[in-house]
């Protein structure tokens, strides 16, 4: 099926429209990034820029890991007061990364983190951290900031000590100042930073042996600093993207076509050129409209709907044969080639299970302003990837990567499902044939149409089972997801997992965990159906199988914490438990499940969850904690109701009104256990939390039930009984 980005379906008009609405200037000039940060670093270094590097081409960023800050001047700058500001790439969608990384510079300048200022992913003024995306800010941007912040610290350090004249051993840091203990001298950093050749210092290579701050010693890592511009999120003054407001700016919006894979053959642009205001847009099969509100906009692609004429070619795959398509497509045999291994297995399993589409629901859609200078673009929008949206506007708008500027507040949600620029390319052709800047701000219906989706899978399982009740075969084969996730973590003497893929009929991408989902739920219920088989406590099956000491640590904690054995032997009518566990990214997680299934209509109640997780060290305990109950309720939705159905090359339910999400009634007690191993590196914790809910769901509705549930979503119907 061929993916267009553009279509005329109808979205309802915006119910309120600004009404001369006063400018507001979001991200900063250069003039205006020099007032703020004052004097004190802001100087050329050997024809360089050093605050932000120029990155030539059309290109943009380098992937997942970025290029990071060429010097320490690039990652942060102190001012005549003392004030600090530190600089990183990286995005906030609401994981709680602009606490964290506050955290990790105030942590290595001794400072309070209220002196922090963090500005965020701009392409002209921060170093390119990489997208924000596979739980990688904590493990590699933390690291960046503590040895960016570190090192300067130690040049403070050693100002301090030349211009007293004294052993630089004899000095401490403390609260932004550097104190001489014998004399009790002090030195701000704001003193410090007058010096005339005090940039100059700054704007050198981070060393790689840079000792920052040890475990034991953290006074603001480790704490749950809250986020530090939660007063304007929760008082509404905090402007996402979709509020941005410039001088003499248009809203747009675009035309659609009816189906995936229409091609405009024709279209009357005169229908709208004469009305007032209108500016209208055509680059080959994408048309669009500006004009000085969205409902103009609105009813400007409306009247030019009516005299576009598509060639759509039919489509073959609806949702009602999406597996079998699957199957069909799927890349190389699905057969297991074990056949020879299985002779001696006293049981052998072979199941199946299947992974709807699903949407990420942010809760801002995909939304963009462009304006254009002469030949310079700046574009404020919702995204995971700044730099490589960058690339893909220079690119689309042929351009030099370094005429292009992108700016990212922070945005409503993201989930991986944010890190290509649909909106911003759009954005920026409405704006380029306005001369005008343009926002353009998706609806849910086009959000939910012409977005990417999580992908479908197929999931084919056989295992063997001894006379002992051991394992001793295991081949695993997801077809289209992915390969993320799908290592299986028991100890198996012959162990096959493989990836393969398959014709998509839908346009697919990145999801909160990608492909772990899926293959978490599948393997985990499949070893509840391994334990049955043997007759053995899933609890006690799993840990049979588990040399990994960090894997049993979670799943021993959560099965304590949840009083597993109790639940497991006397459950109410209809009520079941259920448990899953999994590693992913580094980290680990368990789950266990209680649900009440109601056989009449097959409606399953989640009433309480349980979780244990560790990710290594922890830096911030209430938004860990935070992202365990965020990715609990996420799983929810996949695992309970979250179904994208699609017809002849539509989506049938593109609204929130038609497609399922958790609601406030939805929402089990959770209880989430963190497990600290101040022994080893912090790792990401945006993803890892999500794999246990589905298969802990599933297993408790069999325990409840009886009935084994194969699909995500669990459909209603399968339980009726």
């Amino acid at each position: 099926m061929t993916r267009s980005l553009s279509s005329d379906h109808r979205v309802d008009p915006e119910i309120y429209e600004p009404v001369d609405p006063q400018d507001s200037t979001w991200g900063l000039s250069r003039r205006e990034f020099v007032q703020v940060l004052g004097a004190g670093l802001l100087i050329t270094v050997s024809g360089e820029i050093a605050l932000a590097q120029r990155r030539g081409g059309r290109g943009g960023g380098r992937g997942f890991g970025g290029r990071g800050p060429a010097n320490i001047a690039a990652r942060l700058h102190i001012d005549r007061n003392g004030a600090v500001t530190v600089m990183t790439g990286k995005v906030e969608v609401g994981q709680g990364s602009r606490a964290e990384l506050t955290q990790a510079a105030a942590e290595e300048l001794r400072l309070d983190p209220a002196h922090i200022r963090l500005i965020m992913a701009d392409t002209v003024l921060t170093p390119d951290d990489g997208t924000t995306a596979g739980s990688g800010s904590t493990p590699r941007t933390v690291p960046s900031i503590r040895s960016g912040a570190a090192a300067a610290r130690e040049l403070l350090l050693d100002l301090a000590a030349q211009r007293w004249k004294v052993d630089r051993a004899a000095l401490r840091v403390h609260d932004g100042a550097i104190i001489h203990e014998s004399t009790k001298r002090a030195i701000t950093y704001a003193e410090l930073a007058q010096a005339e050749d005090f940039a100059k210092t700054l704007a050198q290579p981070i060393p790689g042996n840079v000792a920052v701050a040890a475990v034991k010693e953290w006074k603001v890592l480790g704490t749950s600093l809250p986020r530090p511009n939660r007063r304007d999120i929760v008082m509404g003054a905090h402007h996402y993207p979709s509020d941005i407001l410039r001088p003499k700016m248009l809203h747009g919006k675009i035309l659609r076509p009816p189906a995936f894979g229409a091609t405009l053959v024709s279209i009357d642009l005169a229908a709208v050129r004469s009305l007032a205001g209108v500016a209208v847009m055509r680059d080959g099969s994408l048309v669009g409209c500006a004009a000085p509100t969205s409902l103009e906009a609105q009813r400007a692609v409306e009247a030019l709907a009516k005299t576009a004429k598509w060639e759509a070619k039919p489509q073959q795959v609806s949702s009602n044969d999406l597996f079998p398509h699957l199957r069909k497509t799927a890349d190389g045999s699905l057969r297991a080639a074990l056949e020879a291994d299985l002779a001696g297995a006293k049981k052998v399993l072979h199941e199946s299970y299947e992974v709807a589409y699903i949407q990420h629901v942010p809760m801002e859609p995909r939304a963009a302003v462009a304006e254009w200078d002469g030949d310079k673009l700046t574009v404020w929008t919702g995204t995971q990837n700044p730099f490589g949206v960058r690339g893909e506007l220079a690119s689309a708008l042929d351009v030099p990567g370094e005429n292009v500027r992108v700016i990212v507040p922070d945005t409503g949600g993201g989930f991986g499902g944010k890190h290509s620029g649909e909106a911003a390319v759009e954005a920026a052709r409405l704006a380029r044939a306005a001369k005008r800047p343009v926002s353009l701000r998706w609806s849910r219906e086009e959000e939910f149409t012409w977005a990417y989706f999580r992908p479908a899978a197929v999931i084919e399982i056989r295992a063997a089972l001894d006379a002992a009740g051991s394992l001793v075969l295991w081949d695993f084969i997801n077809v289209n997801a992915g390969g993320s996730g799908i290592e299986s973590p028991y100890a198996i003497a012959k162990n096959r997992s493989r990836s393969v893929r398959a014709d998509g009929p839908l346009r697919q991408g990145s999801y909160r965990a990608l492909a772990a989902t899926a293959n978490h739920f599948a393997r985990e219920s499949f070893m509840d159906e391994l334990a049955h088989a043997a007759q053995a406590d899933p609890l006690a099956f799993r840990l049979a199988h588990l040399k990994n000491d960090r894997l049993r640590a979670v799943l021993e904690k959560v099965a304590k914490e949840f009083a597993w054995a109790d639940r497991r032997r006397q459950p109410a009518a209809n009520t079941g438990v259920g448990l899953a566990c999994g590693t992913e990214k580094g980290s680990y997680v368990a789950t266990c499940a209680e649900v009440e299934v109601d056989r009449s209509d097959g409606e399953i109640h989640v009433r309480r969850v349980c979780q244990a997780f560790e990710c290594g060290t922890v830096l911030n305990p209430a938004n860990l904690i935070a992202q365990n109950q965020g990715c609990v309720i996420m799983g929810l939705g996949g695992v309970l109701m979250e179904e994208i159905r699609f017809h002849d090359g539509r989506i049938l339910n593109p609204r929130l009104a038609t497609y399922a999400v958790p609601r406030f009634k939805d929402v089990p007690k959770i209880d989430v256990h963190l497990v600290n191993r101040t022994d080893l590196a912090p790792l990401g914790a945006g993803e890892t939390p999500i794999v246990g809910i589905a298969p802990a769901v599933a297993n408790a509705v069999f325990h409840a039930t009886g009935v084994r549930v194969r699909s995500m979503p669990i459909r209603g119907k399968e339980l009726h009984g």
